[in-house]
């Protein structure tokens, strides 16, 4: 079993940042691909960044491409999402989650999720 615990949303202006982490237990973390997706409200899950787990490759959705970076410190069984220029339409829950594949962008490969966390951009 996998826990993960996510911290670091919040409320923030359109053009501001944030810095998501996830802190991971009960496994050895440098064995699991990570990834984060978000949920807006009254829409599907969607993602938004994964890292292998050398963080050799890291893949992004188009939407948050050049605006976000995913990166993991596997000494800290952690992994981060830098989120700037957010806008309006990055308000979500985002949740973080694990497996043990390389690195995917469907949630159904994923087989443990974090409870989420709320980020809210302003306009």
């Amino acid at each position: 079993q996998v826990q993960l615990v996510e911290s670091g949303g919040g409320l923030v202006q359109a053009g501001g940042s944030l810095r998501l982490s996830c802190a991971a237990s009960g496994r050895t973390f440098s064995t699991l691909a990570m990834a984060w997706f978000r949920q807006a409200p009254g829409k599907e899950r969607e993602f938004v960044a994964t890292i292998s787990r050398n963080a050799g490759i890291t893949v992004y959705a188009d939407s948050v491409k050049g605006r976000f970076t995913i990166s993991r410190v596997n000494d800290k069984n952690t992994v981060y999402l830098q989120m700037n220029s957010l806008r309006p339409e990055d308000t979500a829950v985002y949740y973080c989650a694990a497996a043990s594949i390389v690195a995917s962008m469907k949630a159904d490969d994923y087989q443990y999720w974090g409870q989420g966390t709320q980020v809210t951009v302003s306009s």
